[in-house]
């Protein structure tokens, strides 16, 4: 009953502020239209069962040096929340050794492809079938300020939230694998993704590229594994990477403190600096076609 019903949190959203403008502006009465909202809101917060599946072994979505951001080996849900699917999901990035050490406060955005992650080959964790494959939103400029940081966070983000899960994921690859998880590849650079609906890919097979697009700050990954394809009614799944390489260097930029009692053991923690290799997957990525109408690596 609870998959059923937060499989439409995106309509129970929208049909709440339908009611709160409805009570504010039309002669409703008080009482019920006060009701009416309350029910809805509740509808909206109702998240699926949490999973009872053991870590899933993939191989990393990325290849080189990145830093974890986001991710539950730090804390579970990751990102503060469980709905759509993401309670394991991990955002990854390049370290930039030239960024900003404070945030500022000018309203000026920062261009996407000023970021070393920006237009970085992003591969298939597994093989398995293309569930959705989307690259058609714009890749906006960075929220690398307090303005543009509380901009994200309150109207946008608002606005994203009734818009749906699409503008939420910006552009994005879905992979139904074999084994019934399904992987996320989100904020993907526009015009880069090269699969198709009804696909089948190989692990180690590039999808797209990173970009900036959705709910995102500035240009990174956000990859993670569910029980179901659609977001919405989806449970997230913990995974561990095969072939991750760590020495110990932290980008203190990104990290968040000590593993909360519920992280994931033996994910890395935020702040972790990684090197993500190609492992025995590497052929799978040679022979693949150019993504259609693909842009070039600025």
């Amino acid at each position: 009953m609870k998959r059923a019903v937060a499989r439409w949190q995106t309509w129970w959203t929208r049909l709440f502020v339908a009611a709160v403008l409805a009570a504010a502006l039309l002669p409703v009465p008080r009482p019920w239209g006060l009701v009416v909202a309350a029910v809805l809101f509740a509808l909206s917060l109702v998240r699926p069962p949490a999973t009872t599946r053991e870590p899933v072994e993939v191989d990393p979505p990325l290849r080189g040096r990145w830093v974890v951001v986001n991710g539950p080996g730090t804390a579970v849900p990751s990102h503060g929340v469980k709905a759509y699917g993401q309670a394991y999901a991990v955002d990854v990035l390049q370290p930039a050794p030239d960024a900003p050490t404070s945030i500022g406060w000018g309203l000026r955005p920062r261009r996407p492809e000023t970021y070393p992650s920006f237009g970085r080959p992003v591969h298939a964790v597994a093989g398995g079938t293309v569930v959705r494959a989307r690259d058609s939103q714009r890749d906006h400029g960075a929220r690398d300020t307090w303005p543009l940081l509380v901009w994200m966070m309150t109207a946008e983000g608002f606005l994203r939230d009734l818009a749906g899960v699409g503008r939420i994921l910006g552009n994005h690859v879905v992979v139904r694998h074999d084994d019934g998880t399904v992987a996320v590849y989100a904020h993907l650079r526009r015009g880069s993704v090269g699969v198709r609906d009804g696909e089948v890919v190989r692990a180690g097979e590039v999808l797209a590229e990173v970009g900036n697009t959705g709910n995102t700050s500035e240009p990174h990954l956000h990859v993670q594994l569910m029980d179901r394809e659609r977001p919405t009614a989806a449970a997230g799944v913990p995974m561990r990477w095969r072939g991750v390489g760590a020495d110990g260097e932290r980008d203190p930029r990104w990290a968040t403190g000590r593993r909360r009692p519920s992280a994931l053991p033996d994910f890395p923690e935020n702040g972790q600096v990684l090197e993500l290799g190609e492992g025995t997957r590497k052929a799978a990525s040679r022979g693949r076609r150019p993504s259609a109408g693909a842009p070039s690596r600025t």
